[in-house]
């Protein structure tokens, strides 16, 4: 564990589920109303849900700004394995968290799989950039960069979870040049789905070229913001 680590802080959200808190951010990783259910919300069912439902073909790429704890790819790995939906999932994240602090969390025990725990390791101690199997039908590829920094291929993404942390915390991230570069990446008819839901943030999507939506937030939070990439860009 890293000496920044250490100031990390594992704690309990309201729904049982853990997350980290950050004492120089004074920000969490997760809403503190439940970590699991914001994450499920937001990104899984307002998301990967809503894009699969709508677009049956066989492989989604989705790609996410902040692995985080890991529990997004935990979320999709289940969601892969249930829906029997190949999924290719690409993480990028300046700021790893170790595995001897990932794993204290608790989200295997929140899964209902028996094969959550191993998926949820595989997840953490897998090799950096490149595609990694964490079962037969989810993949996940984490690169370790600075959004800022990593150059994202055009006309990829399926879907997007934009994970990062608060625009009142890490600002850099939410610039419209950044949002633009994401959306670049994106197919036509893609989703973005953040649970930042600022007017000023709507706005920069709206103007990147995004059709907007916004929708009911999870437990504790009012609103969340969907984006998808219309035909004409």
């Amino acid at each position: 564990m890293t000496s920044d680590e250490q100031r990390l802080r594992l704690i309990t959200t309201e729904d049982g589920s853990h997350s980290l808190y950050v004492p120089d951010l004074n920000e969490t990783y997760h809403s503190f109303h439940g970590a699991l259910q914001e994450s499920d919300h937001v990104f899984i069912k307002t998301g990967l849900d809503h894009f699969a439902r709508n677009h049956p073909q066989d492989m989604i790429n989705v790609l996410e700004i902040g692995l985080g704890t890991g529990l997004n790819a935990l979320l999709t790995a289940y969601w892969s394995h249930e829906r029997k939906r190949p999924v290719r999932m690409t993480s990028v994240e300046a700021f790893p968290v170790s595995w001897q602090l990932a794993s204290q969390l608790n989200y295997p025990e929140k899964i209902p799989s028996p094969d959550a725990a191993e998926w949820f390791g595989e997840i953490h101690n897998s090799p950096w950039e490149k595609d990694n199997s964490i079962h037969k039908l989810f993949s996940l590829k984490k690169v370790r960069a600075r959004l800022q920094d990593h150059k994202l291929p055009a006309n990829e993404y399926n879907v997007v979870f934009f994970d990062a942390f608060a625009p009142s915390k890490q600002s850099e991230l939410w610039e419209p040049e950044i949002l633009r570069k994401v959306f670049v990446s994106l197919m036509t008819h893609s989703v973005f789905v953040t649970y930042c839901a600022k007017g000023q943030l709507k706005r920069d999507l709206k103007a990147i070229g995004y059709d907007i939506e916004t929708l009911p937030g999870p437990p504790g939070k009012k609103e969340m913001v969907r984006g998808t990439k219309p035909d004409d860009n």
